[in-house]
C-alpha cells in the first residue's frame, strides 16, 4: 500500500500544480514571482522525496554533488533564462504581432488543452533537438558532459554544457496564443516529470502516465553506462510519447549511468568539453 502511494507522487505533483495554476489569482501570475516559487518549490520537494524514498544508495546525494546541481539550476534560471527570453522568445513574439500569426482555437480551448498543447509543442521540438545531439558529432559533443553524471537527482536535469543548455530551451511556444495560467501551468508541469525523471525517487508512476509521460526508469536507461546503443533511446525530457511514435522508445532500467569510463567532469570540464577535440589535438602537437 505504501509502495503504490508512492508511485503516485510524479502525477499527484503534476495535478497539484496545475490546480494552482488553474485557480491562481492573476496578480500572482502576473507578478512573475509565482513561476519562479512552484519551479523552485517543486524542484526541493522532489529532493527531499529523494531522502524518505531513495531509489539507489548509489545514486545519494551528498555535498560536492548538491552544490553543482544548485549552481547549475541558478544559471538555468538566470543566464539561460535571460538568453532564451532576449535572443528566441522575444524576437518570436514581435515576429508574431508583425506577421499577424494568431491561434484563436487554442486562446478558446478549455485550461487543460492550452496546457497539453504547450507541452506537447514545446517536446516535440525538443525530441528532435535531442535525437540530433546523439547522431551529429558536433552537437553530441555538447550534450555530452550530461551524460558524464554518474548518479542521477532532482536537479539533474539542469546540468551540461552552456551552449547545449541554450539549444535544448529552444522552442516556438511564443507564437502560440495561450493563457499565461496554461503557459506556466505548462512549463512548471513539465519541469515536475523532468525533476522526478531524474531523481533518485522509488516512484513507479501508473501505466497511463508512463505512456506519455517520461519516468525514472525511461530516463535511467538513456543514460546507462552499460550500453551505448541504450543510450540512443527514450529522448523525451518529459514527454516519451514522441519516442513511441518515431520508434525510438526502449523499455528497461539502469541504476549505472554515465558516460565512457564514468568520470564525473568539472564544471571547467562541461564547459571546455566542445573543444576537448581540438585541444587534445594541440596538446599531442605540442608534445
Amino acid at each position: 500500500m505504501k509502495q503504490s502511494l508512492v508511485n503516485l507522487l510524479p502525477p499527484a505533483t503534476v495535478a497539484a500544480i496545475l490546480t494552482f495554476w488553474a485557480f491562481a489569482p492573476t496578480a500572482w501570475v502576473e507578478g512573475g514571482w509565482a513561476i519562479m516559487a512552484v519551479g523552485l518549490g517543486t524542484l526541493a520537494f522532489v529532493q527531499v522525496m529523494e531522502l524518505v524514498f531513495e531509489r539507489h544508495e548509489g545514486w545519494r546525494i551528498n555535498r560536492r554533488e548538491l552544490a553543482t546541481d544548485v549552481f547549475y539550476v541558478a544559471f538555468g534560471y538566470g543566464v539561460i533564462g535571460f538568453l532564451s527570453e532576449t535572443l528566441v522568445n522575444g524576437p518570436l513574439s514581435d515576429l508574431k504581432e508583425a506577421w499577424g500569426i494568431a491561434t484563436p482555437w487554442l486562446a478558446a480551448s478549455p485550461f487543460l488543452v492550452q496546457v497539453l498543447v504547450v507541452m506537447f509543442t514545446f517536446e516535440f521540438g525538443q525530441y528532435w533537438m535531442h535525437r540530433a545531439m546523439h547522431n551529429w558529432t558536433p552537437l553530441w559533443l555538447t550534450h555530452a558532459p550530461h551524460h558524464h553524471i554518474t548518479q542521477l537527482n532532482a536537479m539533474k536535469g539542469f546540468i551540461g554544457n552552456p551552449i547545449e543548455l541554450f539549444l535544448i530551451s529552444l522552442g516556438v511556444i511564443a507564437l502560440l496564443d495561450v493563457d499565461l495560467n496554461a503557459l506556466f501551468g505548462a512549463i512548471t508541469a513539465s519541469g515536475a516529470i523532468a525533476a522526478y525523471a531524474h531523481a533518485n525517487v522509488r516512484a513507479n508512476p501508473p501505466i497511463w502516465f508512463g505512456f506519455f509521460f517520461t519516468t525514472i526508469r525511461h530516463h535511467s536507461l538513456h543514460h546507462t553506462a552499460l550500453s551505448y546503443e541504450d543510450t540512443r533511446c527514450n529522448y523525451g525530457n518529459s514527454v516519451i510519447f514522441w519516442d513511441r511514435v518515431f520508434g525510438t522508445y526502449k523499455d528497461g532500467e539502469s541504476e549505472v549511468v554515465g558516460q565512457d569510463d564514468r568520470k564525473r567532469l568539472s564544471i571547467k570540464e562541461q564547459w571546455l568539453f566542445p573543444l576537448r577535440p581540438w585541444l587534445e589535438k594541440h596538446k599531442a602537437a605540442e608534445g
